[in-house]
């Protein structure tokens, strides 16, 4: 496994904290479990679905070509995601960002409006 940079550090715990908030707020309790971040990165709880949409996008965010110059994803030129999880990932920052925001995670408000 390659060294990954500060920022793809912070762009995968994001991710892992919007996915594990959707997860909880949208498949309940049933069956969740650990999903261990890379690097060291911590652990998020989620169902089998959550975790396999989580183990795309670390992929992805790790493959990204725009590295020195990145955007977040909505205002990026290069989409990483297919069709599919493009519309899953755009579903999962929408109503995590919300949830997190009336949590009182303000620090999230720079990322979920620009």
């Amino acid at each position: 496994m390659e060294t990954l940079t500060k920022l793809q550090k912070k762009d995968i715990r994001l991710i892992g904290k919007f996915v594990e908030v959707y997860c909880a707020g949208k498949h309940g309790a049933g069956e969740h479990s650990t999903f261990c971040l890379p690097a060291g990165l911590g652990e998020r709880r989620m169902c089998a679905e959550c975790a396999e949409f989580m183990a795309y996008a670390v992929a992805r965010r790790i493959k990204c070509p725009l590295e020195a110059e990145k955007p977040t994803c909505k205002h990026c030129r290069v989409h990483c995601y297919n069709k599919t999880n493009l519309a899953k990932v755009k579903e999962i920052m929408a109503y995590s960002g919300k949830k997190l925001m009336l949590r009182g995670r303000l620090d999230y408000i720079w990322h979920y409006f620009f």
